[in-house]
């Protein structure tokens, strides 16, 4: 990464990570079509709803004939910690117009975000419309058309999860994770590690008592607070 928040370094920047999207976007293809869906509605669930992990409940639940409401309200939950992400990008908007500030939020992915928060590190806290607009583009195509690909791999590729598909979110974050250790410069080493630690703690042990669709969003309130404290306390 570098500090330029042009179109030709969006795509630079983004690029490494479309690799989890595609993973992941074919497993969520195959997953679709073994559900019964057809090929058009798996690639028009992703992009309407555009939703990532809340696509394979949605699914899930489309398969088994749950309620329409219990449909809505468990993806709400499940993608309602974009809530506090738009929330923490906002900001970096204030002088955009509402119209952009709809678009990035609208687009706005876990890995994008995570991009962003790592893209401060080298601009000296700024972010602009095109840099965000074109990352969040290029995951959105991405996703898509992996989506469709998947959906036609479908009566092939009855296991997604024996060809390593199901971890190449993982790996993505891990590689986003690695890449905001060693370049946040704003935050003490030390104090990265000790929240790397508790979070992991909290999903853990927050598995055995809250439901999954509501786990991240917790953990995310309940770390950031311990954060704060942590960080005003001894760093």
């Amino acid at each position: 990464m570098d500090d330029q928040l042009d179109i030709r370094t969006a795509v630079k920047d983004t690029l490494p990570t479309v690799f989890g999207y595609i993973g992941i976007g074919i497993a969520f293809g195959v997953v679709g079509k073994a559900s019964g869906l057809s090929t058009f509605i798996v690639i028009l669930t992703s992009l309407i709803t555009y939703a990532g992990s809340a696509q394979f409940v949605l699914v899930g639940m489309l398969a088994s004939h749950s309620p329409m409401l219990t449909i809505i309200f468990s993806v709400f939950l499940v993608n309602s910690r974009m809530i506090l992400m738009s929330t923490t990008v906002a900001r970096y908007f204030k002088k955009d117009s509402l119209l952009k500030n709809i678009l990035v939020g609208s687009l706005l992915t876990d890995e994008t975000f995570a991009l962003s928060m790592s893209k401060l590190n080298y601009t000296n806290g700024k972010l602009n419309f095109e840099w965000f607009n074109t990352s969040n583009l290029i995951a959105y195509i991405t996703w898509a058309l992996s989506s469709f690909i998947g959906a036609l791999l479908g009566n092939l590729i009855t296991d997604p999860e024996k060809f390593g598909l199901d971890f190449a979110l993982v790996a993505m974050f891990i590689g986003l994770l690695y890449l905001q250790l060693i370049s946040d410069k704003s935050i003490k080493f030390n104090l990265q590690l000790i929240m790397i630690g508790i979070t992991l703690a909290l999903i853990y042990f927050g598995l055995i008592f809250i439901p999954s669709n509501m786990l991240i969003l917790v953990v995310t309130i309940i770390a950031c607070a311990i954060g704060v404290i942590l960080k005003h306390a001894f760093f």
